[in-house]
């Protein structure tokens, strides 16, 4: 049988000036002769992969996609016609992701994970409505590190992400620093492993750490500013978060092992951090 969309094992069956057919009797499909490998004969199997070309007939390949049928990929933007766009999957013919299959508008250079199905034609196109084919038997549990794609951006729930580009995950809305848009890559950490098998993530270190990278983040910005920072620990936390993209809680923390560590210091007066300058003592 025929699979559109997957990799198969069919048998050559007849050898013809333009290719070879591959399949039965009752059942066949060309195979390009400018794909077919030297030495190929009837009888013999090969590997490949069924689409339909700009004629919508079923064509055969040997050259490798970078999605198939059941699976989920992050490709790129080749172009955008009138009826949507068009995404560089490996082949000859870009794969077509119609606008009404894309949850943001897409541009050329884009990069959006997307997943494969059959439409009323009959022809394989792509949808970034990914969310049904997301698997929740993942291996990973609680404080592991995970790496994921960006598929969609909730002001309720948070940010959804694809972990290995195929478990469902969520960074919850209080844990989201920063913007985040669809089609980014993301490190987070596990910080739940759901009943239903889905993860919850965060994009923050545990607090040491985390600390530590915050206190580095500060240092930077008051090293670029001159040495000293326009507000202190006192500011708005829509400031903080704004600036810094983390809670004001974190700054807090950040700006006191800063303290200790006698890296900085806090003008009150005029509502600055200034970085310590032990020579002026």
């Amino acid at each position: 049988m025929m699979k559109l969309g997957e990799k198969q094992i069919l048998t050559v069956v007849k050898k013809v000036d333009f290719g070879v057919y591959l399949g039965s009797d009752e059942e066949r499909v060309l195979l390009p002769k400018k794909q077919v490998p030297e030495g190929l004969e009837p009888g013999d199997p090969v590997e490949v992969f069924l689409y339909k070309d700009s004629s919508d007939r079923l064509i055969a390949t040997i050259n490798e996609p970078k999605i198939t049928m059941g699976k989920l990929a992050v490709l790129e933007v080749a172009d955008v016609g009138r009826i949507g766009a068009f995404l560089d999957w490996g082949l000859e013919k870009d794969l077509l992701l119609p606008f009404r299959e894309q949850t943001v508008k897409v541009e050329k250079k884009d990069r959006c994970l997307v997943g494969l199905y059959v439409d009323k034609s009959g022809r394989l196109c792509a949808t970034m409505k990914v969310y049904p084919m997301l698997r929740t038997d993942s291996p990973y549990q609680k404080d592991d590190v995970v790496k994921g794609t960006v598929y969609g951006v909730s002001r309720e729930y948070g940010v959804f992400v694809a972990v290995d580009n195929q478990y469902s995950a969520l960074i919850p809305r209080k844990d989201v620093y920063g913007k985040m848009t669809i089609g980014q890559s993301v490190e987070a950490r596990v910080t739940a492993v759901k009943a239903d098998g889905k993860l919850d993530l965060s994009i923050k270190h545990k607090i040491p750490e985390q600390m530590d990278e915050d206190a580095r983040k500060i240092m930077e910005r008051i090293g670029s500013s001159g040495g000293e920072l326009l507000f202190t620990d006192k500011a708005d936390p829509e400031l903080i978060r704004a600036e810094f993209g983390m809670s004001k809680a974190a700054f807090k923390r950040a700006v006191g092992k800063l303290l200790k560590e006698r890296k900085i210091k806090i003008d009150e007066d005029q509502g600055k951090i200034l970085q310590f300058d032990a020579n002026r003592l």
